[in-house]
């Protein structure tokens, strides 16, 4: 029994010596360097930060799917010897153009039907011919898009070094973003939000009908002034970003602003190629969201896929710019549909007050075990304490975030707990009325609450699941801190103050015990 008893005794010492070595590095300020340099991470509503929910334009990509599509039927029926003109986009899905020869429509309709078994042909009068998408993709291109932006988001929050972030999808078409300790949401919103379309055109040598006119800057070269300007570009697109296999910034060299050098994948690379070449002499324009960031003329073929982008950019812009175009642009825009930012000081009186509704709470539950079970009441608050630490342990071992409902949830544990050890007491207290000496009443009070109390934590950990995984961000931070808790109750209320207990009568020789 001795032995037995020895070796539980260690077990519970060990638990708390490594769940109070991984917390330490949460509530000293210096640590030596051989602990565990790990510490409790704190969520949005105890560190501060910023809070998004985000709308993904998803009619934006039907249409850009429509426009794709538009180009690539073109480029086939010209290439089959079909003549057409007069291309256009007709609302969201539709897609129109004039068939020059009626004699060809039956070898168009084959085509389609072919080629394109996403769209279908809307009553056109022979000549003027109409094909719209069916509504089955267009709810698989939305859903991709949200799906797209969803990832796209989530790497350039990664790369942009926030520790903790919450992006999960909300809503139909939401995303909702979570960014503790981030303290400048205007450059977070421009970071996350921004489309990131790039795009590579030749400037129109002169006027044509299909020619676009895009915003700019000009920068002078004998005065390096800076004016806004407009760029007749050709609407054809010689390159896009998914070319991109990675962009780093650079800084200022000479007084000249940072850049940003952009390295092509193979397929890129052979077409920056073929377009260099092609165009010697002439201006090639590189153009982000609409706006030509720049237009260098081509001094000859530019072959290993390395390009530049430059322009009048912040060393911030140019960094959070080569951000973007390494986690690739989102397929649609997004919009803010809701935005709250927490202080650093609101964050700090949430900890304040966090902590002390679980300092007197337990400072009550304490007491009352204290004196309506006065030495049974001793060992049910060291096993509170090291349900505690335990805790936080846990926590703290697997960087966990905790927020304020996790509290609450830490909070809600040391009720489940003291219920525990309630249920205890109050059957060895029945073995002892019963006649039973202290070790026995002990082992049977144990042996008789183990059921009951197995049967309300495994019920609350199941719900503690559920909650984690079909929860928000508030929800998730409970729920996590319950599931730990009740496992960490088990152990202390079960286990360890078994141990104190045994030991306890151990000493009085097995035959009584206070409580």
């Amino acid at each position: 029994m001795a032995s037995n008893l020895r070796w539980r005794a260690v077990t519970v010492a060990v638990a708390v010596l490594m769940a109070a070595l991984f917390l330490l590095p949460s509530v000293a300020e210096r640590t030596p360097g051989w602990l565990p340099s790990q510490a409790i991470r704190l969520g949005l509503d105890l560190r501060g930060g910023i809070h998004m929910v985000l709308e993904v334009q998803a009619d934006k990509a039907v249409e850009n799917s429509v426009d794709l599509l538009m180009e690539q039927m073109k480029r086939e029926l010209r290439d089959e010897g079909i003549a057409t003109r007069s291309w256009e986009r007709v609302g969201l899905d539709t897609m129109a153009f004039d068939l020059v020869s009626r004699s060809r429509a039956g070898d168009l309709e084959e085509i389609v039907t072919e080629r394109y078994p996403a769209l279908e042909q809307r009553p056109s009068d022979g000549r003027r011919m109409r094909f719209r998408l069916i509504e089955p993709e267009k709810d698989s291109i939305r859903q991709l898009a949200i799906d797209q932006a969803l990832e796209t988001i989530r790497n350039r929050v990664d790369e942009f070094g926030v520790a903790e972030p919450t992006i999960q999808r909300t809503g139909t078409n939401g995303i909702l973003v979570q960014l503790p300790g981030v303290q400048d949401p205007e450059r977070a919103k421009a970071l996350i939000g921004r489309t990131a379309q790039l795009e590579f055109h030749l400037l129109a040598e002169r006027e044509g009908p299909g020619n676009i006119t895009l915003p700019g800057t000009e920068v002078d070269s004998f005065t390096g002034l800076e004016s806004e300007n407009s760029y007749n570009v050709e609407p054809t697109v010689l390159m896009s970003g998914e070319v991109i296999s990675d962009a780093r910034h650079r800084p200022a060299q000479y007084g000249d602003p940072p850049y940003i050098s952009i390295t092509l994948n193979s397929s890129g690379a052979r077409i920056f190629e073929r377009v260099t070449r092609d165009n010697v002499d002439r201006r090639l324009a590189i153009v982000l969201d609409g706006r030509v960031q720049s237009a260098p003329v081509i001094q000859e073929r530019i072959g290993g896929g390395r390009a530049v982008i430059t322009g009048s950019f912040t060393l911030d812009e140019a960094r959070d710019l080569a951000i973007v175009l390494r986690a690739g642009a989102l397929p649609a825009p997004v919009t803010i549909a809701e935005e709250r930012t927490v202080g650093p000081s609101l964050g700090r009186d949430s900890i304040r007050s966090g902590t002390r509704s679980f300092l007197i709470g337990g400072l009550f539950i304490i007491i009352f075990m204290l004196i309506y079970y006065r030495l049974a009441g001793l060992v049910a608050d060291i096993a509170l304490v090291i349900n505690v630490v335990l805790l936080l342990g846990v926590l703290a071992a697997f960087q966990a975030t905790l927020t304020l409902p996790g509290i609450a949830g830490i909070v809600l544990t040391l009720g489940m707990a003291v219920d525990a050890n309630v249920l205890i007491n109050e059957r060895t207290r029945e073995e002892l009325r019963g006649g039973q000496t202290g070790l026995a009443a002990i082992e049977a009070g144990y042996s008789r609450a183990l059921p009951a109390i197995l049967d309300s934590n495994v019920t609350t950990f199941l719900a503690g699941l559920i909650l984690f995984q079909f929860g928000s961000g508030p929800i998730k931070g409970f729920a996590l801190t319950l599931c730990i808790g009740v496992c960490s109750t088990i152990f202390s209320a079960v286990f360890a103050a078994r141990v104190f207990h045994e030991a306890i009568a151990l000493g009085r020789s097995g035959q009584s015990a206070s409580i």
